[in-house]
């Protein structure tokens, strides 16, 4: 007699009941908008409108007097989308939501109240130790700009930045070469009769895609160089048409180099952006062309690069204009604000329908990405090794 044997047990064959998911409660939120006190820093996270559609759902912001004016948005279009505009700083780093464009203070941590949610950009390369011990210390959960991703996997905070810095680019460098003090009394483009202005670009990432089409549209001969092929296929691609591509070889860079009007950095590194164009090669440069080193966030990829500012963006160096600036989308405050806005802005709506971060993050696998602490705890890799700081995977811990 043979004996056939089952893997359920008696009870799991019998009908069970049916469990239906709980249908989550949407949140209210409280969000803080100070003013930005880091250097050179003029953008805003919320546009008027923005606030607007946050406060018509039901939600409240409060700004910082003056927080807006950089941008071009006084206290009163933000007062008349419902946002309750104040003098007292303090009042509002006390909100249980904070949106900053750059990294709080120590200081403005101080004034944070214990599991305040942070959003705001991290800038690694110029943020310290401190800062995470800090923020640690008062149990925040804070998330990143340029960590979070979009469904395709992208860095949209990133990108956006990427596009307007590769856009302004060209425009700076357009503006350089006329003035008569240094520059070359130049027309940026492609004129009847006139041969068209050659320009370099070094990197084929999104801000060398972006500076490459803004000067083709202008009328420019490019020239692109780096050392990924993929990179320079996807921008061939991506622009729809055939331009100049290179490996970076010192070579043909040079002789590159000698003959453009105009050179643009926009190489990227994980930590420092290397160094492709050496003191010698933009010696042998034209007297008054134009260097704008987007690439000087990560260090600077010509060696004559030395950080500038807004307010004295350009130097010479063997009779070279050099622009250094970092953080470029800054000088176009309101165009980068409202690409700001437009991210964050639909993010904050789906954290209050989902029921606040909590949940948020558990659905959102691209906003979870974005979360660096969570209550206190470390959860980003990236800052454990660069830092030597104790972290824990936000997949086991929240899921």
């Amino acid at each position: 007699m043979s004996i056939s044997f089952t893997p359920f047990t008696k009870q799991q064959l019998l009908p069970q009941e049916e469990k239906l998911e709980v249908a989550r409660k949407k949140s209210d939120l409280f969000i803080g908008i100070p003013n930005e006190t880091s250097y050179q820093e003029r953008r805003i996270c919320l546009t008027p409108d923005a606030v607007n559609s946050l406060t018509f759902n039901g939600h409240r912001v409060m700004i910082e007097a003056g927080a807006g004016e950089s941008s071009s948005y006084s206290d009163k279009e933000y007062s008349d989308a419902g946002a309750e505009v104040t003098n007292d700083t303090k009042k509002v780093f006390g909100c249980p939501m904070i949106l900053k464009v750059g990294p709080p203070t120590i200081a403005e941590i101080e004034m944070m109240n214990s599991q305040t949610i942070l959003i705001s950009s991290i800038q690694l390369k110029t943020t310290r130790k401190a800062y995470f011990e800090a923020l640690s210390k008062k149990k925040i959960t804070a998330l990143a700009f340029e960590y979070i991703k979009d469904e395709d996997g992208t860095y949209p905070a990133v990108r956006s930045s990427s596009e307007i810095a590769g856009t302004a680019s060209v425009l700076i460098a357009a503006e350089l070469m006329i003035t008569n003090e240094f520059g070359k009394g130049l027309l940026f483009g492609n004129i009847t009769g006139v041969p068209p202005t050659d320009v370099v670009i070094l990197g084929a990432g999104t801000v060398g895609e972006f500076a490459a089409k803004t000067a083709i549209g202008l009328g420019a001969s490019v020239k692109v160089f780096d050392n990924s092929i993929t990179k320079l296929r996807r921008l061939q691609n991506n622009i729809n048409q055939r331009i100049f591509t290179s490996t970076i070889q010192p070579k043909s860079l040079l002789k590159a180099l000698r003959r453009c009007d105009v050179a643009i950095g926009a190489m990227s590194g994980i930590e420092r952006c290397p160094v492709v164009v050496t003191e010698t090669m933009v010696e042998h440069m034209k007297r008054g062309a134009v260097i704008v080193d987007v690439s000087i966030d990560t260090g600077g990829c010509f060696e004559t690069s030395e950080v500038t500012s807004h307010e004295k963006p350009t130097f010479i160096k063997s009779n070279v204009v050099h622009y250094c600036v970092p953080n470029i989308p800054s000088r176009y405050s309101k165009t980068a604000s409202l690409a700001i806005s437009n991210i964050i802005s639909p993010y904050l709506m789906q954290i209050a329908e989902d029921g606040g971060i909590e949940s948020a993050i558990r659905c959102d696998i691209g906003l979870k990405h974005g979360v660096y602490l969570y209550h206190g705890i470390l959860t980003s890799k990236v800052i454990g090794d660069w830092f030597d700081l104790p972290n824990n995977d936000i997949n086991l811990i929240v899921f």
